[in-house]
């Protein structure tokens, strides 16, 4: 047994079992991710997908779903050899996520024809059912033997750190560490990943990448949409919890890390410890000057009117759960110190976008005085992940005529030729699941770290700031990359933002 592609098939899962197979995430996420992997013949022969729902379906009646959900990633495979063969790994099993029974009938659905005891568990579900699955899991034996088989957790990982630090317990009960995926999408990006090469595959940029140079780091997650009849999850999370905690503050440690020893799990998220182990505390009666939280309020986009956060539905009335939110992290380290990192995330805002804007000082020169240029502005370098994938760095260039005057010119850098498609994060990620890559999932040392940086936040935000509305009529403000840089224009631009306080 010594060659490496049978060592590496004997690590793989002959099963792959989505909790809440019929939901958003799985309908969105997951299942197009791995048909798009079956095109890519990157699937093994044997695996088995076992769809786990409450919907009363036959396996033909999911077949038929599949394919009406998947007409648009098919396209022109729906009726070919590839897509008869995605069909048949599906295995339907109905059942309630709190009844040990339906467990125990998913387990009588799992193959048996194959020594591999292998499987992988996705909980595509909603955060406040993660203890019944891992509880039915363990009573019906289907955790056994032991560090076998994958949990994959979606975010958000609890809810603070107290309830964070309570499911961790509950998990390593029945499941190894090295068993539990802590997913976070985001990480599986092609652009987050390209931002490792960017940073330690380019001595030109490697130098300048700390206090010395730079003025401060933008970290903006936008998007244009509303919550989308997720109220039930959301009004209960917040963008604090849904985004800020995990999302934004993984991009602050990739973009703020230093440079690990290989590219292998521990050595990457050792490094990111450091940085949110680096993270200057809070204190509480500085946490406004730090920190925002808003609601959208009713407006129109595109001539059309939309109502506001507490008139979706089934938001609870006079909610008071934030849809954006703006928090400047301090990370007290010798590379960072004294440089300001503020990161933003919100709904109804001005466009769907993500972006990583890094600000350069001012050179420490007088050489343009007396001139157009006394008051030059910085150079930025911006790392779109999306909806483009790009990296462009700004600079000055002097404009032809006899004045010194100057402008500001783009060097536009996709990371795609014309004629490439990025993978979608899932793919990647679920790819890494199934051969039990742990590099681009989450360690329960930096949830917890997170989680301590957040919490004072959360605690004192809630009471007191809550009650803050944010305008759809001017949202466009919120796209201006400078409003942050400093408190003082931080203040100002939370008026330009219309944001006003409920009487």
């Amino acid at each position: 047994m010594n060659d490496p592609k049978e060592r590496q098939s004997e690590n793989l899962p002959c099963s792959f079992v989505i909790f809440g197979a019929t939901g958003d995430l799985a309908s969105s996420k997951l299942l197009p991710a791995l048909f798009h992997l079956e095109v890519a013949t990157r699937l093994a022969e044997n695996l088995t997908i076992v769809a786990f729902s409450r919907r009363d379906w036959t396996l033909d009646s999911w077949r038929e779903h599949l394919r009406t959900m998947l007409a648009d990633e098919a396209k022109d495979k729906l009726e070919g050899p590839v897509f008869e063969h995605f069909l048949a790994r599906f295995r339907y099993q109905q059942g309630d996520l709190n009844d040990v029974e339906s467990y125990r009938a998913l387990a009588a659905n799992l193959p048996t024809e194959s020594a591999c005891s292998r499987t992988v568990f996705y909980l595509a579900i909603k955060p406040a059912d993660f203890t019944a699955v891992i509880q039915n899991l363990e009573a019906v034996k289907l955790n056994q033997p032991r560090g076998m088989s994958r949990v994959v957790i979606e975010k958000p990982f609890g809810e603070d750190l107290e309830s964070a630090q309570v499911l961790n317990r509950l998990l390593h009960q029945y499941f190894d560490e090295e068993q539990v995926y802590r997913i976070d999408h985001f990480l599986g990006k092609e652009t987050v990943q390209n931002l490792l090469v960017f940073r330690f595959a380019n001595t030109l940029i490697e130098p300048l990448w700390n206090r010395n140079f730079i003025d401060h780091v933008q970290i903006t997650v936008a998007e244009s949409i509303g919550i989308e009849k997720r109220a039930d999850y959301y009004d209960r999370a917040g963008a604090l919890r849904d985004m800020l905690q995990n999302h934004l503050m993984q991009l602050m440690t990739v973009v703020a890390m230093e440079p690990p020893a290989a590219l292998e799990a521990d050595a990457l998220r050792d490094e990111k410890v450091k940085v949110l182990r680096s993270i200057r505390p809070i204190a509480k009666r500085a946490i406004h000057a730090h920190a925002v939280r808003a609601q959208y309020a009713p407006g129109n986009i595109d001539g059309q009117a939309v109502v506001g956060y507490q008139q979706e539905e089934n938001v609870e009335a006079n909610s008071l759960t934030e849809t954006f939110v703006a928090v400047k992290f301090y990370i007290d380290n010798w590379r960072w110190r004294g440089v300001p990192f503020y990161l933003r995330t919100g709904k109804r805002l001005a466009k769907q976008t993500s972006l990583i804007a890094i600000r350069f000082r001012h050179p420490p020169q007088q050489l343009f005085r007396e001139t157009p240029l006394e008051s030059i502005a910085p150079n930025w370098v911006l790392l779109s992940i999306q909806p483009e994938k790009s990296m462009r760095l700004e600079i000055h260039v002097k404009q032809p005529g006899l004045d010194m005057d100057t402008r500001v010119m783009q060097l536009n850098a996709s990371f795609l030729k014309t004629d490439e498609q990025a993978l979608d994060a899932y793919e990647t990620l679920l790819l890494d699941v199934i051969e039990g890559d742990r590099s681009l999932f989450i360690r329960f040392d930096e949830v917890e770290w997170a989680w301590r940086v957040v919490d004072p936040i959360l605690r004192c935000l809630v009471p007191r700031c809550a009650g803050v509305i944010y305008s759809q009529l001017s949202r466009d403000i919120l796209w201006d990359r400078y409003c942050m840089e400093a408190p003082v224009r931080q203040r100002r631009c939370v008026e330009r933002y219309n944001i006003v306080k409920r009487a």
